[in-house]
């Protein structure tokens, strides 16, 4: 699995990596989590405002920081 942090490095987008990185710790699951900080990749997601939060390439979140609760609950498949 592939977490993807969609962001330009601002103080929520770092907060988002830290909580999709807690969660993965908490699941104990196989994750890379990737920081994206390049406008144009980010663009490509179709995200306009960020940070967001992308799962295997798909988009799940944008214009929040997520807790670490949430991300969690996304990645067992809920939202």
């Amino acid at each position: 699995m592939k977490i993807q942090i969609l962001g330009t490095g601002c103080p929520k987008c770092k907060m988002l990596e830290t909580n999709a990185h807690d969660a993965v710790k908490e699941l104990s699951i196989d994750a890379e989590v990737v920081k994206v900080d390049n406008i144009d990749e980010i663009m490509n997601f179709g995200v306009m405002v960020t940070p967001a939060l992308a799962i295997d390439d798909a988009v799940k979140s944008a214009g929040k920081v997520l807790s670490k609760d949430e991300i969690k609950k996304i990645i067992k498949g809920g939202k």
